[in-house]
């Protein structure tokens, strides 16, 4: 997972160069062959290669235009078509393990992976879809190179926006306790509940209600004006943070499940409007490497946090500290998060005024130009008129 973002910024730049298209279909392309290498490998150590890189870049180049392409058909009603596109893997996070389950019982690891190739084919085959209806970037013509400009490889312009600056720091300082309950969360279960207790009904609450919340937040994101959204992923930061704190409290299995209820329809409401945020902040034409960017640094929290807190586990005999503090980033990351609407009106306002003075300024020079024009003229005796 942490390299599947870690690629971001660098699938980003291939968006913007080569198009959502060919992005999507190499990327599967790419995923297809690392998964298939990967059902012939025997030993561990070539598996990290074929499987933990291949097959995550593949699947990289494959995710993101996905983001990308949405906004090239939809402005109104973009945080619902979110909303619906996400929730497809919430359906398969509910369904897949017990596929995954039958299939590594009855044929094994190798061709279980071989039938999941048929997954990515199907992947590459919808990536063919994919025609962007914005304008492409242009090369470097005036040189007649090939290659594309260095503005279009870095794309500075979105670091240019303060909003955006608060927004990709501060969600990557949320998420450094944002995984901790889905990487240890069953194992915190089998010490707390015992080796019988059915954990597997958890994860199940966390697929369903984070579907149900990506499509119920996606429709409620195209009612909130602007950078406004925001402030949905603030409460889902909120309740994220609030509910891993409530994990070590839960002494029955009932408690545990209305917990993880909340927390997934509130990491459906996080994940959904991360597209929709991103095109208020910096625009259309800059969102492929907005999201790309935001996805890379957010990379380090996810692979950095659930190690951290199965070191305090080891050292301290239980989880409960880990998922104490686990609840803090997210909590201090939706707070950062509230400087973005202000930042951004604050910003509309200056630009309002400098339109305004500069309306004012052209107005003033037209003035003093048709006096000065005036003057000339009834100084050689000239009729006004």
């Amino acid at each position: 997972m942490g390299m599947i973002f870690f690629c971001s910024p660098i699938v980003s730049v291939f968006t913007d160069v080569l198009g959502c298209r060919l992005t999507a279909v190499g990327g599967a392309a790419v995923g297809l062959v690392g998964l298939l290498a990967s059902s012939f490998v025997t030993s561990l150590g070539p598996m990290y290669f074929t499987y933990g890189i291949v097959f995550a870049c593949g699947c990289s180049f494959a995710y993101q235009p996905s983001l990308v392409i949405l906004g090239h058909y939809f402005k109104k009603r973009l945080g619902l078509v979110n909303g619906i596109v996400t929730a497809g893997s919430s359906i398969f996070t509910i369904t897949l393990p017990f596929l995954l389950s039958g299939l590594l019982e009855k044929v094994g690891l190798q061709n279980t992976m071989r039938v999941l190739c048929i997954l990515m084919f199907v992947l590459m085959l919808a990536g063919f879809t994919y025609k962007p209806l914005l304008p492409v970037k242009s090369a470097n013509t005036r040189t007649g190179s090939r290659c594309p400009p260095m503005s279009q490889i870095f794309n500075i312009n979105i670091w240019k926006s303060l909003g955006y600056r608060i927004w990709a720091f501060g969600i990557p300082a949320a998420l450094y306790g944002y995984f901790v309950p889905y990487v240890h969360l069953m194992k915190h279960v089998e010490e707390r509940f015992g080796t019988d207790a059915n954990k597997e009904v958890l994860l199940m609450c966390i697929g369903i209600t984070s579907g149900v919340g990506r499509l119920i937040f996606g429709r409620v994101a195209d009612y909130v004006n602007g950078v406004n959204k925001v402030y949905l992923q603030v409460a889902s930061f909120l309740v994220i943070g609030l509910m891993s704190m409530m994990i070590p409290l839960c002494n029955i299995f009932g408690g545990l499940i209305a917990v993880c209820l909340l927390m997934g329809l509130f990491d459906g409401c996080f994940i959904c409007i991360m597209a929709p945020i991103a095109f208020e902040l910096v625009g259309a034409n800059d969102v492929s490497q907005a999201i790309g960017f935001l996805l890379g640094l957010m990379s380090v929290p996810m692979t950095v946090g659930p190690p951290i807190a199965g070191f305090l586990r080891d050292r301290l005999g239980s989880y409960d500290v880990a998922f104490y503090l686990a609840g803090i980033p997210p909590i201090v990351g939706g707070a950062v998060l509230c400087l973005i609407p202000w930042v951004e009106a604050r910003r509309k306002r200056r630009e309002k005024e400098e339109a305004l003075n500069r309306e004012q300024n052209v107005t003033q020079k037209m003035i003093e130009h048709d006096k000065a024009q005036g003057e000339a003229q009834f100084k050689t005796g000239e009729s006004v008129l």
